[in-house]
């Protein structure tokens, strides 16, 4: 998903401006024309450089919403701005020394003094940026590491553990489903895909994140779900009423009204495990066999239906819930 290269610290930075910059002298007279090269030399590339950190962030504005939370999330995004802002201003400011030493060189007696001490306060300007650099590669790596996932319609699958979610999603995908690492999930989030009328749909389980009440998410996983509003379209929460998974109906129906209230995606529920026998009835539930696939093409079918209609539509859209 994303691919920004590894931010230089200012000590490689500062080796490398002041290296090219004694190369750009060679063979030239010593005297101002001499000292004008290397201050321009080294302003240029160090002024080049920070500039290029800056740029090859991503625009945050832009990358969308599931990202950008997510990123605030694992990084912070205030802390990035500011850090992003202080290169800028050091680029900047790096550029302004270089033209007002050039202008102090041309009244000056001695040049190679006014070198010295435009070079002195440039690295100190590069220490002082320092500590962001260092925060900087290190958002840099965290944010690379983010595994990707497209910006198509997308189901998410919620539900108690062992309800049959990951059954689900490796039923209805034709590949094998992917494990999407991400830093605020404990087991990774399961990604398949399907195509349905010649339209890719991604149906996505969260283990870890959507499995149990409120009460007991810490706040980076009350985030997480935040953040997650802005990747489904809609929410297929399975319930298992034989209660084998080891969860009494009653609880998994208190966790339905929870999510109902608190991702505000359209919601279908399924009932899974139908090849287990008669079970306590689920109001409005689609019934489904995750192990004999009974069932599954029509909720699968209702699920496909709502997420290709709520698909970029605003969250708080009014939705039939009833199959």
């Amino acid at each position: 998903m994303f691919n920004i290269p590894t931010v230089p610290t200012s000590e490689e930075l500062l080796g490398k401006a002041f290296r090219k910059s004694v190369r750009a002298r060679a063979g030239k007279s010593p005297g101002r024309a001499a000292e004008k090269t290397m201050i321009l030399t080294a302003s240029n590339i160090l002024a080049d450089n920070l500039r290029a950190v800056v740029r090859r962030f991503p625009n945050f504005n832009e990358i969308g919403a599931f990202y950008a939370e997510t990123i605030d999330i694992v990084v912070g995004l205030d802390q990035l701005r500011i850090s992003l802002a202080s290169v800028t201003w050091a680029s900047t400011k790096i550029h302004q020394l270089s033209r007002a030493a050039i202008g102090k060189m041309a009244r000056a007696s001695d040049a190679k003094a006014a070198r010295k001490q435009m070079f002195g306060r440039t690295a100190s300007i590069m220490k002082e940026i320092q500590p962001d650099l260092d925060f900087l590669n290190r958002a840099r790596n965290t944010i690379n590491a983010l595994p990707a996932l497209d910006d198509e319609p997308t189901i998410l699958v919620a539900g108690y553990p062992n309800v049959g979610k990951s059954s689900f999603v490796a039923f209805v995908t034709s590949a094998k489903p992917k494990i999407a690492l991400y830093p605020f999930t404990t087991k990774g989030i399961i990604v398949g895909h399907i195509t349905y009328c010649d339209r890719r749909y991604q149906i996505v389980d969260l283990p870890g994140l959507l499995d149990r009440p409120v009460s007991k998410r810490n706040t980076i996983e009350l985030q997480a779900i935040s953040a997650l509003k802005n990747l489904g379209d809609v929410v297929l929460f399975i319930v298992d009423p034989s209660e084998t998974s080891g969860y009494e109906v009653s609880d998994q129906l208190n966790l339905l009204r929870e999510l109902k209230s608190q991702v505000g995606l359209p919601v279908i529920v399924a009932a899974n495990k139908m090849d287990l026998g008669p079970a306590e009835p689920v109001d409005e539930a689609f019934g489904i066999s995750t192990l004999s696939g009974e069932g599954i093409a029509a909720v699968l079918k209702a699920s496909i239906d709502l997420a290709s209609r709520a698909h970029h539509a605003p969250l708080t859209m009014q939705v039939d819930e009833t199959p």
